[in-house]
């Protein structure tokens, strides 16, 4: 096969912008209310607070409720600055302390007081869950990540389901470069959805690719890749995943052309040099039908006959055109004797020529039996070029149930899996 040198440029990253709603104060919990003189109303013992502590608490309170949080900080140092303090006291100082201090914006005084709360012997198992919840919300604002991470975990092993905390659980793994873990995560959530019959979202796939793409998981950020091109089919996302299949260890040169046919139906081609190269090769293969359908195709996005290299295209267009209608004398001439021939290889490319002339039925007959007939060289090679022309003919299910049966480790198999994804949007 003929080979091009040229580079595919660079993978961009396709981090998505999750919105984690994290919210200043404690979300479905109501402000604490010392009442009577200044103690809590509980039998034991142990729960009473003295008024050196329950005064400035009940003074906090007072003011977050009038939106001053930073005064209400003051007043609890008040209290901090008592003795031998009980651990129910500490707890509600804790408490009012996160409130208050994620009210006034400072997030890293509110986590740890929120975490302290959660881990007290006088939360309760449902308000444990929202004050977890609290302090893996302010570490993360906090940048903290891992504590944000182990938070959040400690949050659903207590029986929290939020899924704006799983969100945030996740997305704090990969900011805290916990990249396997947070991949498996979001993996796992990606099945969930598909399995549910539900389109995962376009931030979570994004965030998958980019995992594994941190990990130099070559494997996993072409599957991440591939589902998110099978979900969101967007031009930056075929190039990436073009461009993510070229570029694995092994991908054959011989195969350029058959990429290039892919990169054309997805609108991946990069500019008027893809389109010149194309059908470059497609004229060194005998096909200069198919040279020019890329030359017009790059015609008409206006990538080709202008600039610097407009007279460089213009004598490629006669060329081909030249070449074309040479072909289309010729046509016919060959049939006869490619029929004839011990082995298939020039039935299927005399049969793909005519697919390409637009006598499809007549040209995929010819293909199927010159398949049927064997000698060809890389028999995977030749079942991606006739799903493709199956494609070209309007066959799409033909085209799929063709490109299904190309197996192996080589490029074929990895171009046949996009080929499917890009005909199953089709219909």
């Amino acid at each position: 096969m003929f080979k091009r040198n040229r580079g595919m440029g660079g993978i961009a990253l396709l981090l998505g912008s999750f919105c984690c709603s994290l919210a200043a104060g404690l979300p479905g919990l109501a402000l604490l209310t010392l009442t009577g003189n200044v103690q809590a109303e509980e039998a034991a013992p142990r729960n009473t607070v003295r008024p050196e502590i329950g005064k400035p608490v009940q003074a906090a309170l007072d003011l977050l409720k009038l939106k001053k949080p930073k005064d209400a900080l003051a007043r609890l140092r008040e209290a901090d600055a008592v003795k031998d303090k009980t651990p129910y006291e500490t707890f509600l100082i804790e408490q009012v302390r996160g409130q208050s201090a994620a009210a006034a914006g400072d997030s890293s005084i509110a986590a740890h007081a929120f975490e302290a709360t959660a881990a007290s012997a006088f939360v309760q198992d449902k308000e444990k869950q929202q004050f977890l919840a609290a302090a893996a919300g302010q570490y993360y604002l906090s940048k903290e990540y891992a504590k944000a991470a182990d938070l959040s975990a400690q949050y659903f092993k207590s029986g929290g389901g939020d899924k704006s905390i799983r969100t945030l659980h996740i997305q704090a793994l990969y900011l805290g470069n916990s990249f396997a873990q947070a991949a498996k995560e979001l993996l796992a959530d990606i099945q969930a959805d598909e399995q549910a019959g539900k389109t995962p979202t376009e931030n979570l796939l994004q965030l998958l690719a980019n995992a594994t793409l941190k990990q130099q998981n070559t494997s996993g950020y072409a599957n991440a890749m591939e589902k998110l091109v099978a979900h969101y089919p967007k031009r930056d996302y075929w190039q990436a995943v073009i461009h993510g299949t070229v570029s694995r260890s092994g991908f054959p040169d011989r195969l350029a052309l058959d990429l290039d046919r892919l990169k054309l139906e997805t609108g991946a081609m990069r500019g008027a040099d893809d389109y010149v190269v194309a059908a470059q090769l497609s004229l060194q293969s005998g096909f200069p039908a198919e040279a020019k359908r890329f030359l017009d195709a790059g015609y008409a996005a206006g990538l080709l006959g202008t600039g610097a290299e407009a007279e460089r295209h213009k004598r490629l267009k006669a060329l081909v055109a030249k070449n074309f209608a040479t072909d289309i004398k010729s046509l016919g001439q060959e049939d006869a004797q490619a029929a004839a021939a011990k082995d298939g290889t020039a039935l299927f490319n005399t049969g793909y020529n005519y697919v390409l002339h637009g006598q499809a039925e007549k040209g995929l007959g010819m293909m199927e039996s010159g398949l049927d007939k064997g000698g060809l060289k890389r028999i995977e090679d030749a079942r991606l070029q006739l799903g493709y022309a199956y494609h070209l003919a309007g066959h799409r299910q033909k085209a799929i149930q063709a490109l299904k049966k190309i197996h192996g480790s080589e490029g074929a198999a990895a171009l046949a899996r996009l080929w499917i994804i890009r005909l199953g949007q089709a219909g």
